[in-house]
């Protein structure tokens, strides 16, 4: 290979080489700013398209949070409804065990009131037997007494009798002998009052009461009264 020797020669390869040389970065240099042309649009529409999900994401998530808070308003709603249910119940359950209350004390009642009815009437019935038997024995002490003594008895005002002895005092017809007699609520007999006073009365009348014996009480009156006379 021949040397080269021309000066223009190697100032035309020097000058050759750097056109190539420029022509070539040029080249490259215009190829990577095409090719990052090329990635920066690409990174864009990546960019862009991530926005995009991102935010279409965001007003997704908004959604559903809206959705979640409108769940959560709903809820703590309807919790408040069933607490307020919850309470109007227990409240009515709580009237009706009171009226259950009440009504177990009106029954009771009622049935100490029917046993007490009970008790009355059977009392009752008890006091009429026994006034009866009374009646029956002031009806025969006055068929004897009036027969005999001239006793007169007569009813007065207030369920009273009045026994009036006239054949005590001899000397004097006119001359008489009283008490007064009534039937107590308790049905037993109690003097009222007597016509001289007799201080034994009330025993003669708690011997009444013991023995239901109205002849031998007519018969110890009498003879009180007798003995009255005598004094």
């Amino acid at each position: 290979m021949n040397c080269i020797t021309d000066a223009n020669i190697g100032n035309w390869f020097s000058s050759t080489m750097e056109d190539i040389r420029n022509k070539m970065l040029f080249q490259g240099t215009a190829e990577m700013t095409e090719t990052g042309m090329d990635w920066v649009q690409t990174h864009r529409r990546t960019v862009r398209s991530v926005l995009d999900t991102c935010s279409k994401k965001c007003k997704d998530d908004e959604i559903i949070f809206e959705t979640i808070d409108s769940y959560k308003t709903d809820l703590e709603n309807k919790n408040a409804s069933l607490v307020e249910k919850r309470n109007a119940i227990a409240k009515r359950l709580s009237e009706v065990e009171g009226k259950n209350v009440q009504k177990s004390k009106i029954i009771e009642k009622i049935e100490m009131i029917r046993v007490e009815q009970a008790k009355k009437k059977e009392l009752i019935v008890s006091q009429n037997k026994a006034n009866k038997d009374r009646l029956k024995n002031l009806n025969k002490a006055k068929q004897v007494f009036q027969g005999r003594l001239g006793l007169e008895i007569r009813k007065i005002h207030g369920e009273k009798l009045q026994f009036i002895f006239r054949d005590i005092n001899q000397k004097d017809s006119e001359c008489v002998y009283t008490f007064m007699l009534r039937i107590n609520e308790g049905g037993l007999y109690q003097i009222v009052s007597s016509d001289p006073p007799l201080d034994c009365m009330a025993h003669l009348e708690q011997k009444l009461q013991e023995t239901n014996n109205f002849s031998a009480f007519l018969a110890n009156v009498r003879r009180e009264f007798l003995a009255l006379k005598h004094e």
